[in-house]
């Protein structure tokens, strides 16, 4: 066929660029597995009798958004199947947070299981314990006595300032009662008499609770008394205090009786725990308050949220319960964060206890 391009014919040239393209498209299709371009601008594949069609990753194009082919990253245990890294809950701008919002002077934050620290403030400055430091009473008191055994009251005893269960000089107590009085109520009165029963002066028994403070390795703990009231040379800190109550819980006997909302005695008194965090907290398992106006507000407790357990000490603070909420959800986020660390690097990272 030939076609005069001339003056006399202007769509000429036309019409010749429309054969030549209808020309060019059937030698494509004749081909296998050669793409061809479509008027959506998307690239497909001919398939022939002989050969499946090959795999062309589709491209976003201009066509509606209803018609948009979806993207596929990758193959099948690569790219698509990469496990995303999850974003760390505690960075620094959240522990600075904690810093200012938190009033205690010092604080401490470590895993129950390996003793590691997960945040601490001034950790390591000594300061008056107040009643956090019966927890070494009633460890001491569980472990020399029997629980029908019977507690005479002193004078000295019986003089103690509150908080007190108001002891009869006249009576004897069992020992199972008064260890209760303690750890719940943090009776000053019933910490004394214990004391002096085991020990047969209040002063001895301080020693011995030093002895064993410094035994568990709360080195920096000093005991003046068996109340933990102001008195000179007593001292503590909030690591010691967290060192303590990690080797106190890891007792059966006293996990069980530090956890409980109330206990009533022989004679039918009924003594209320002191600790809020049992109702307020999430996953409390026990602790232990104090105040006094040197030491301010001191609390010591341990938590557990699923398979995670941390213990909280604070000395000095002026917002004591607002405080241990900010510091376990802080601690609790801290341990989610490592795991996270753990998954991503996919590999088990094992914490050695530091005793």
């Amino acid at each position: 066929m030939t076609l005069m391009i001339t003056r006399s014919h202007p769509f000429s040239f036309i019409f010749l660029f429309v054969i030549i393209t209808f020309f060019f498209s059937s030698t494509v299709v004749s081909g296998a597995g050669i793409p061809i371009l479509t008027t959506s601008y998307k690239w497909k594949t001919v398939q022939t009798d002989k050969q499946p069609a090959a795999k062309v990753q589709k491209t976003k194009t201009t066509a509606p958004a209803s018609r948009t082919a979806i993207v596929t990253l990758g193959k099948s245990g690569n790219i698509s199947d990469k496990k995303k890294r999850v974003g760390p809950l505690v960075t620094k701008a959240t522990t600075k947070q904690l810093n200012r919002k938190i009033s205690s002077r010092s604080a401490i934050i470590i895993d129950a299981v390996s003793g590691k620290t997960l945040y601490s403030r001034n950790p390591d400055t000594q300061r008056q314990p107040a009643s956090t430091i019966k927890v070494i009473t009633g460890m001491i008191a569980l472990k020399s006595l029997t629980k029908a055994e019977h507690v005479a009251v002193s004078k000295k005893a019986a003089r103690q300032p509150r908080s007190k269960v108001y002891l009869d000089r006249k009576k004897q107590y069992q020992a199972n009662d008064l260890i209760n009085a303690v750890l719940l109520k943090s009776a000053n009165d019933a910490s004394v008499a214990l004391a002096e029963k085991i020990a047969g002066t209040e002063k001895d028994f301080a020693k011995m609770m030093t002895l064993r403070a410094n035994l568990w390795g709360a080195k920096n703990t000093v005991c003046k008394n068996a109340t933990g009231l102001t008195a000179k040379g007593q001292k503590s800190t909030a690591r010691d205090l967290s060192i303590i109550f990690r080797h106190a819980m890891n007792d059966p006997e006293f996990s069980k009786r530090i956890k409980r909302l109330k206990a009533r005695t022989s004679e039918g008194k009924l003594l209320r725990n002191h600790n809020k965090a049992l109702w307020q907290v999430n996953g409390a398992l026990g602790g232990k308050t104090g105040y006094t106006n040197a030491a301010r507000q001191t609390y010591v407790g341990k938590f557990k949220r699923g398979k995670d357990e941390i213990i909280v000490a604070i000395m000095g603070s002026e917002t004591m319960w607002s405080d241990v909420k900010r510091l376990v959800t802080y601690g609790f986020n801290k341990k989610v964060a490592l795991s996270n660390e753990i998954d991503a690097l996919g590999a088990e990272v094992e914490m050695v206890a530091e005793l």
